[in-house]
């Protein structure tokens, strides 16, 4: 199997078809409206054509932003985290809400003797054709397999120990937790996990700013934020900390 098989999946890809269905009828229904007035009405008939057809480049801008933001964007970031990481190669890693494995397989590429644990609900509305098995296929088609585990498991509440893991990474996943009070059990486990001097590092699109204040009255040191610029039209951002 080579890397071409390796797939991470579409993010939010039932708002992706919607956008792109939403494009398809506001366009239709724009040279619906212009053809049965165009002869009586050539003018008003255009213009509300132009006006339907800017509608449907804004909602085909969208999904196609979204699909460029899935599939090739959050592989260029994914580097860039990695890098930051400053990984040794021996690490004891948790991905949490790890998908489709792209933090995952991408982090078990760094590592040597290291190994990364993999968990996730597998919520096929969030991510496209999101399961165990596929994350799996992903890490063998990159030749990681022997480096990764993956589990189904709640963020809110793991089932690893105390201090546990070296570092712990979560991308693009705790947003999707229902309420602030889910997000931010989510984020005290991951840093319940954290052993003592490791690395802690969130990347999502919502909800950053609150993540590092939770992580700071919890006692996280090296709490910092930054921008990834406005994946899927939105603000990407990622969060880092470490414990003491």
């Amino acid at each position: 199997m080579g890397a071409e098989a390796i797939d991470y999946g579409l993010d939010a890809p039932l708002l992706v078809k919607r956008m792109w269905s939403r494009a398809g009828w506001t366009i239709a229904f724009g040279i619906a409206l212009f053809v049965m007035n165009r002869v009586e009405y050539p003018g008003p008939a255009m213009n509300i054509l132009i006006v339907f057809a800017l509608m449907a480049a804004a909602f085909a801008g969208v999904g196609g932003y979204m699909t460029w933001s899935s599939k090739s964007a959050k592989l260029a970031l994914r580097e860039q985290l990695i890098d930051s990481l400053q990984l040794a190669g021996e690490e004891k890693v948790l991905d949490a809400g790890c998908g489709l494995g792209l933090m995952t397989v991408g982090i078990a590429k760094r590592l040597k003797s290291g190994k990364v644990t993999g968990v996730d609900v597998w919520d096929q509305a969030v991510l496209s054709n999101n399961s165990a098995d596929a994350a799996k296929a992903n890490a063998k088609a990159d030749g990681v397999a022997d480096k990764v585990r993956f589990e189904s498991g709640d963020l809110r509440k793991l089932v690893h120990p105390d201090r546990n893991f070296d570092v712990v990474v979560s991308a693009l996943a705790i947003h999707n937790l229902d309420g602030d009070e889910d997000r931010m059990k989510a984020v005290l486990e991951l840093f319940r996990v954290l052993k003592p001097g490791g690395k802690l590092l969130i990347l999502d699109i919502l909800h950053t700013g609150d993540y590092a204040a939770e992580l700071t009255a919890a006692g996280a040191v090296g709490v910092t934020t930054a921008s990834h610029g406005f994946l899927w039209c939105l603000p990407t951002k990622s969060v880092r900390a470490s414990k003491k």
